[in-house]
């Protein structure tokens, strides 16, 4: 009898032999059987004990809930053993959802509970869930009694969420909690071995790109050295002691001394061997770093073979002959992803079909894990991960396509790249616009809840730090009850783009495409026109991307470009050259999908000719050739709704902030010149409030904002002022709107930290996600006079029904040609702040239905007129054929 079965029946036995006991010794005895002899296979009883014990009507005691906990907590514990980290995650949260509603105790759930599922998470790359689940189990720690516990579980809190911070790219924040920690806290010599290998880890990390000073060399090998000397101190540490010569290896490695490197990742395996806690992931990342050597030193064979052992340690079915494993094999891991990656750079050099077969493979495991995150930051640092390997199969398919000609090549490089484009932003209306009652409410207030977590850290010391951690309790029980739901419901999975749809749209559009995406070496740029799209790119690591920052920079001050009109003009001439834009074509619309840094860049002021000119009016801009529109991806202006033909209304937030450091003077003004083009409503000074605005903004198609905005920084995020408060860009998120456009006259709300995957955090950004499609705003600090010149000129287009993005065109042309404003005032800095994003497609014009019902019901009396005529003709004809007939007969 097979051995596993054997076990099987021996689990079943001691389950069902309980009679005369309760419920909760029948599952402390479930447990012990399994923990007596686990296997993969066995976790089914356990999962069939606890079904059968919810399904059972009677009541449960505190005993019984604990019993469960427990048993979740040892199941979970096993399934992370099997390799099967999405069931391990599920178990846990369900032992710690129990424990909390219940209010259980009498059980250390933080070491066999918190600990472990705050480490799952950073594995599968879900940091917010880490880090709010280590702040959690953190606080409880300090609130201990029991000091020597307490002690060993707030070092364990520290150490996690430095692997934390570590993982999310915060290195200086996990540098400073390290350092600090490990002067101020009294540690074992174990704790310090292990905190010092962090720190090194993070030094190394820190200085990436700088790794040949001596400075950065030298401070992580003085950190890994110190951890080995504590660390040898300590009796079985073979583990912590092997991760010590691991990160040695690597900080070779990485400068390339080789031999080095090999002798310590020698010793790391051979103490690794040695310890009890063998995790096949575990050994899989050191399989998987000595393929990583051997691939440095252009062994390619030999760490194929060393890949290979990888995926076998990782999937015990896999068969090495085929070199990749099948699709159907691969799970949720990140060591799969990193021997993926690796094998896919390999085969590169001479399969390269092969090589995006295998980048395919990681993609397909990324997107099974982006389907578990529910945070909005640890999914753009998933999409940051997948935009490097982007880059690479984007420059295979353009390799590709000139050696066989296939158009199919680019295709699937478009496709590749748009996959990265605001993803999301489009996961989230596609999750909104499916997702149930339960889970809309679920999503508002977990937002709400992160809003009021960051608006309480943004007071730094004066932080209630127990109002936080009240926060992230209620966050972290959302998190969980949301993630239930959405087990349930389909993965999202990326939506194609539909290349011939789009070339359609294009054409009824008359427009054309230009799509950009920023890699780490590449600027790769799609040219989309005539049914045929074209894939050019520059290096960016030479004078390009400087050239293009050089003329960014020109809009950081309004002196900037009028103290220097020459070096504008020819610095605004090499950018445009370097973008590679197309040239005119008559009555041609350009549509522009910027991406990283170009996100910042007013194209329409770029110089298409340079000249010797002073006059601004008179310069060669690209405003001049194109009626410009901007847009976040292919699919979003793909998919864009039609404008309303509905009578257009205003919704107007004018605070003004008179008598203040604030005051926009000429606000007023431009609340004026749109009323008198726009019935609606207008909400100035204290009745601009967030809340007027919230419960007025659905019922208007227009929403203008004449306000301040600012673009954050680093720790801050964009922001937006009301009469009576400043709204956070994410606080924009619950507001569910559907305007035809939202004019945002403000500074900078097309500013915020910039991710390359997902665009700029702005105000811009939050209205999108509220539902906005069409967006007029700000690319940096606005004049308020000029402001309100173009808002009015912009408005008068508007009524006159002429497009939104050709309204936008007009105005800036309209203020360069206005004899009123002084050249000063017409340097580009002025007009071209405000970009429009959206579909650009004409409203169609309001249908009178009265008209054509009186046509309709003319139409029909005219035709039962000429029906009764010609029935009347029809009888009198018949009359005469038969007096004649009659008078034949009688002849």
């Amino acid at each position: 009898m097979n051995l596993y079965r054997l076990y099987g029946f021996i689990f079943l036995f001691l389950s069902l032999n309980v009679f005369g006991q309760n419920q909760a010794e029948k599952i402390y005895n479930a447990i012990d059987g399994f923990t007596a002899h686990p296997s993969a296979e066995a976790l089914q009883n356990l999962r069939n004990i606890e079904s059968d014990f919810w399904k059972s009507a009677k009541p449960k005691t505190k005993d019984e809930l604990l019993a469960i906990v427990i048993l979740n907590c040892n199941k979970a514990y096993y399934e992370n053993q099997f390799g099967q980290t999405q069931n391990a995650i599920s178990s846990y949260e369900k032992a710690w959802q129990i424990y909390q509603k219940y209010k259980l105790s009498d059980y250390d759930i933080i070491e066999f509970c918190l600990k472990p599922l705050g480490n799952l998470y950073t594995v599968l790359g879900d940091y917010d869930s880490a880090e709010n689940t280590i702040k959690q189990y953190f606080f409880i720690v300090n609130s201990s009694k029991n000091y020597p516990e307490a002690q060993k579980q707030k070092f364990a809190a520290i150490l996690n969420l430095s692997n934390v911070y570590q993982s999310s790219g915060k290195i200086s924040l996990a540098i400073e909690l390290l350092e600090k920690t490990l002067k101020t806290e009294k540690l074992s010599n174990l704790q310090k071995g292990i905190l010092w290998n962090n720190l090194g880890n993070n030094y190394l990390l820190n200085s990436t790109g700088d790794l040949m000073r001596p400075e950065t060399h030298r401070n992580a090998t003085k950190a890994f050295e110190s951890s080995i000397k504590y660390l040898q101190t300590e009796k079985n540490q073979s583990e912590t002691l092997s991760n010590s010569y691991r990160n040695l290896a690597a900080l070779n490695r990485q400068r390339q001394n080789f031999d080095a490197a090999k002798s310590y990742l020698e010793k790391a395996e051979k103490l690794f061997l040695q310890t009890a806690n063998q995790q096949p992931r575990k050994l899989a990342k050191l399989y998987y770093e000595k393929a990583l050597l051997l691939f440095d030193e252009e062994k390619y064979e030999e760490s194929t073979k060393q890949i290979a052992v990888v995926f076998k340690t990782l999937i015990p079915n896999y068969n090495s002959k085929n070199v990749l494993p099948a699709k159907n094999q691969l799970y949720a891991e990140t060591v799969l992803v990193d021997a993926l990656d690796l094998q896919a750079e390999i085969l590169r050099i001479n399969q390269p079909k092969k090589a995006l077969i295998a980048f395919d493979m990681s993609f397909y495991i990324e997107d099974l894990m982006m389907n578990s995150l529910i945070y909005e930051n640890s999914k753009i640092l998933m999409q940051l991960r997948s935009r490097n390997r982007t880059e690479k199969c984007i420059s295979i398919c353009n390799e590709l396509f000139k050696k066989e000609g296939k158009t199919s090549y680019l295709e699937k490089a478009f496709q590749l790249a748009e996959n990265t484009k605001a993803g999301i932003l489009k996961s989230y209306h596609s999750t909104i616009k499916n997702a149930s009652t339960e889970e809309k409410q679920l999503l508002y207030k977990l937002q709400n809840l992160n809003n009021n977590i960051i608006k309480e850290q943004q007071k730094g010391d004066s932080a209630d730090i127990l109002k936080i951690n009240q926060f992230i309790k209620k966050q972290n029980e959302l998190m969980i009850s949301l993630k239930k739901i959405q087990s349930e419901n389909p993965d999202y999975i990326p939506e194609k783009c539909d290349l011939k749809a789009l070339f359609k749209k294009l054409e009824n559009d008359k427009a054309m495409m230009v799509y950009y995406l920023m890699g780490s070496e590449n600027l790769y740029f799609f040219i989309l026109q005539n049914n045929r799209i074209a894939l050019n790119h520059i290096n960016i690591t030479d004078i390009a991307i400087p050239k293009i920052v050089q003329f960014i920079n020109y809009f950081n001050s309004p002196e900037a470009i009028t103290n220097d009109i020459s070096g504008y003009n020819h610095y605004a001439k090499i950018a445009y050259d370097v973008l590679k834009l197309p040239t005119n074509h008559v009555n041609q619309n350009l549509i522009i999908v910027p991406d990283g840094i170009l996100n910042f860049l007013p194209f329409e002021a770029l110089i298409t000719r340079e000249s010797n000119t002073t006059n601004f009016s008179k310069m060669n801009y690209l405003l001049n050739d194109f009626k410009i529109a901007y847009n976040t991806s292919a699919n979003i202006y793909l998919n864009s709704k039609p404008i309303s033909n509905s009578k257009k209304m205003v919704l107007g937030i004018f605070p003004v902030f008179e008598k203040s450091a604030f005051e926009l003077r000429y606000s007023k003004k431009e609340m004026e010149s749109i009323r008198s083009n726009f019935s609606g409503k207008y909400l100035e000074n204290s009745n601009a409030s967030f809340t007027n605005f919230k419960n007025n903004a659905s019922h208007y198609s227009m929403l203008h904002l004449s306000t301040h905005a600012s673009s954050g920084d680093i720790e801050t995020p964009a922001s937006i002022k009301f009469s009576d408060q400043e709204i956070l860009y994410s606080e924009l998120y619950n507001l569910h709107i559907n305007p035809d456009l939202v004019v945002l006259s403000a500074c900078e709300t097309g500013i915020g930290k910039l991710y390359k995957a997902e665009g700029a955090m702005s105000i811009a950004r939050g209205f999108q996600f509220a539902g906005a499609q069409n967006l007029l705003f700000s690319l940096w600090k606005v004049n308020d006079f000029t402001t309100s010149v173009f808002m009015s000129d912009f408005y008068k287009n508007i009524q006159k029904d002429v497009p939104y993005f050709e309204a936008n065109t007009n105005a800036k042309l309209d203020y360069l040609n206005n004899k009123s404003i002084p050249n000063a005032k017409k340097s580009p800095y002025y007009w071209s702040a405000f970009v429009y994003y959206g579909t650009i497609e004409e409203a169609e014009k309001p249908t009178n239905y009265i008209f054509y019902i009186i046509s309709f019901l003319a139409v029909i009396g005219l035709f039962l007129v000429f029906n009764h005529y010609r029935n009347g003709k029809s009888s009198r004809n018949s009359q005469n054929r038969e007096l004649q007939k009659n008078k034949i007969q009688d002849n």
